[in-house]
C-alpha cells in the first residue's frame, strides 16, 4: 500500500483591503496615513492584504506579520529587490548607496564597507560624541534660565549633524549647519512627496518641488564632493590618508576608511562616484535616524518620570560627576534597555518595502512577480501576539531573558538579514554616549498642551516638532 502523500493546498490571492472612500479608497489610505493603513489593514485582512494601485506595480502586499518580514529579508531575500519606487526616488537623493544598492554592485559595496563599520573600529569615535553632546548641553543654560521651550528634534538633528560631520568627514558641519542643514531638510521632505505621489514629474521638468529639491542636493554635493577632492589631493585617492602631510591626512574618520578600503576579493577600491553615494547616505540617513530615535526616547522618559529616575540613578552611579566613557556602556544596562524600547514604539525606520523579483508564496498566499510588498516595523512592534501591553513602555522587554524568548523577527528597527544596516553598531553608541551625556546635564519635560504627533516622513519624525523646557538635573531627584 502507498503512503498517502501529502496534499499542499495551492495559493491564492489574498483579501483585497478596500478601504473607505470607494474606488481605490485603500491606496488613496496608504498614500494619505501609511501607518494607520497597516493597522487597518490587518484588522481587515489578516496578516496579508492585497491592495489594488491605479499605476504599475498595480498589485501591492502588505505584510504583516514576523514571519513574513523575515522571508522577504532573511529566508527568501534573492526573491526580493529594491526596484520600488521608494527606493528609486531615494536613489536620486542619495545616489547608488548601501541603501539603495541592490545585486552583486551591493555586494561589493558591502565587502568594502563592512571593515569601516566593525564596532571596534568605530570606537575611537566616542569621545567625540560625548564632546559634542557636553557643547549642546552648554548651549542650554540660557533655556535653563529663561524657561523658554525649545524644538529638541531640531536640536537633535543639529547635535547628530555635527556628530557625522566629525566622524564621516573630520568636518566641523555645524559651522554651515544653516545651509546644510536646511538642505537635508528640503532634500528629505521633497523625496517623502516624490514617494508617496502617483504620478510624479521628472527632475528635468522645472516644478518648484524640483527645483528646490535640486538646489538642495546641489549644496549637499558640493560639502561632500569637496571633501573627497581634498582627501584625493591629500592623500593620493586614500591610500597615504592618515599618514602623510596635508589637510587630508591624519583624519582617521569613515570617509578615510572607506577610501583605504579595498574589495577582499578583487582588490579594488571606491570611485569617486560610489564614495559620494556612500558618504551621502551615511551623511544623511546616519544623522536623521539617530537625532528621530533620540528625540522620541526623551518624550518617552519625559512621559515616564519613574524609569528616568531610575536612569538617571544608573548613570550617577556608572558615571559620576564626569562625561562618560567608552569603557562604561557595558554598566549602563538601563541606558541601553530604554533607547531599544523606545525604538520598538517609535523605530526611526517604520516601514520597509520590495519589489517582488520572482514567484513567491507568503502565509498561503501569491505574491507575484512584478508586484510589491510593504512591511511595518512599527505595526509589527506593536503586535500583542508578541508583545504583553504592546503599546505601554517597558525597557523590561529587552533583558537577555525576554529578548531570547522573543519571536526573531518581532524586532526589527534596523531591518533583518543581510541587508541590517550597517550603522547599527554606530547608532548605538552614538545613542547611548548622547543620552548619558544629556541627561547628565538636564532634564526634559514636555510643555503642556503641545500634542506630539509621529510623522512617517523617509524616517519617523514628531510632526511640527517636539517642544520641551529644559530644567537642571537635579529637578529630577
Amino acid at each position: 500500500m502507498e503512503a498517502a502523500t501529502a496534499v499542499v493546498p495551492a495559493p491564492r490571492h489574498a483579501p483585497l483591503f478596500k478601504g473607505d472612500g470607494g474606488f481605490l479608497g485603500s491606496a488613496r489610505e496608504f498614500q494619505g496615513d501609511p501607518i494607520r493603513t497597516f493597522f487597518k489593514a490587518y484588522d481587515a485582512c489578516g496578516d496579508v492584504a492585497r491592495i489594488e494601485m491605479p499605476v504599475a506595480p498595480y498589485i501591492v502586499h502588505i505584510l504583516n506579520h514576523p514571519d513574513h518580514l523575515r522571508r522577504v529579508l532573511v529566508d527568501n531575500q534573492k526573491a526580493y529587490g529594491k526596484g520600488s519606487r521608494g527606493y528609486q526616488r531615494l536613489r536620486e537623493t542619495l545616489g547608488n548607496g548601501l541603501v539603495t544598492s541592490d545585486g552583486d554592485f551591493w555586494k561589493r559595496q558591502r565587502r568594502i564597507a563592512n571593515p569601516a563599520f566593525h564596532h571596534e573600529r568605530i570606537a575611537h569615535f566616542s569621545e567625540t560624541m560625548v564632546r559634542c553632546a557636553e557643547e549642546t548641553a552648554d548651549g542650554w543654560v540660557e533655556l535653563v534660565a529663561s524657561g523658554e521651550p525649545v524644538d529638541i528634534s531640531r536640536e537633535m538633528m543639529r547635535l547628530t549633524l555635527r556628530v557625522i560631520g566629525l566622524t564621516m568627514l573630520s568636518t566641523e558641519v555645524a559651522s554651515a549647519a544653516s545651509v546644510v542643514g536646511v538642505a537635508l531638510d528640503d532634500l528629505l521632505r521633497v523625496t517623502i512627496h516624490r514617494i508617496k505621489d502617483i504620478i510624479v514629474a521628472p527632475l528635468a521638468i522645472p516644478t518648484p518641488g524640483n527645483r528646490r529639491f535640486l538646489r538642495a542636493r546641489a549644496a549637499l554635493d558640493q560639502v561632500v564632493n569637496g571633501i573627497i577632492a581634498e582627501r584625493r589631493r591629500a592623500g593620493e585617492g586614500g591610500k597615504g590618508a592618515g599618514d602623510g602631510a596635508g589637510p587630508g591626512a591624519g583624519k582617521h574618520d569613515l570617509l578615510e576608511m572607506l577610501m583605504a578600503a579595498r574589495d577582499p576579493e578583487t582588490g579594488e577600491g571606491m570611485t569617486d562616484v560610489q564614495l559620494r553615494d556612500e558618504a551621502m547616505t551615511i551623511f544623511t540617513a546616519g544623522h536623521e535616524t539617530t537625532a528621530n530615535a533620540m528625540s522620541w526616547t526623551l518624550y518617552l522618559l519625559s512621559l515616564h518620570p519613574g524609569t528616568e529616575r531610575l536612569l538617571r540613578e544608573e548613570i550617577a552611579r556608572v558615571v559620576g560627576d564626569r562625561p562618560p566613557r567608552l569603557e562604561d556602556l557595558p554598566k549602563l544596562v538601563l541606558v541601553d534597555r530604554v533607547i531599544k524600547e523606545s525604538m520598538r514604539l517609535f523605530p526611526p525606520v517604520w516601514g520597509l518595502e520590495r519589489s517582488v523579483l520572482e514567484d513567491d508564496v507568503v502565509g498561503g498566499f501569491e505574491i507575484p512577480k512584478g508586484s510589491w510588498v510593504f512591511m511595518s516595523p512599527y505595526r509589527i512592534h506593536r503586535d500583542a501576539r508578541f508583545w504583553e501591553n504592546p503599546e505601554g513602555f517597558d525597557p523590561d522587554r529587552f533583558t537577555p531573558e525576554a529578548e531570547a524568548a522573543r519571536h526573531k523577527g518581532a524586532y526589527a528597527p534596523f531591518s533583518l538579514g543581510p541587508r541590517k544596516c550597517i550603522g547599527e553598531s554606530f547608532a548605538m553608541l552614538e545613542a547611548r554616549l548622547l543620552l548619558t551625556t544629556l541627561l547628565r546635564r538636564a532634564r526634559l519635560e514636555l510643555v503642556p498642551g503641545k500634542k506630539v504627533v509621529p510623522e512617517p516622513t523617509v524616517t519617523l519624525r514628531p510632526k511640527d516638532g517636539l517642544w520641551m523646557r529644559v530644567r537642571p538635573p537635579a529637578a529630577a531627584v
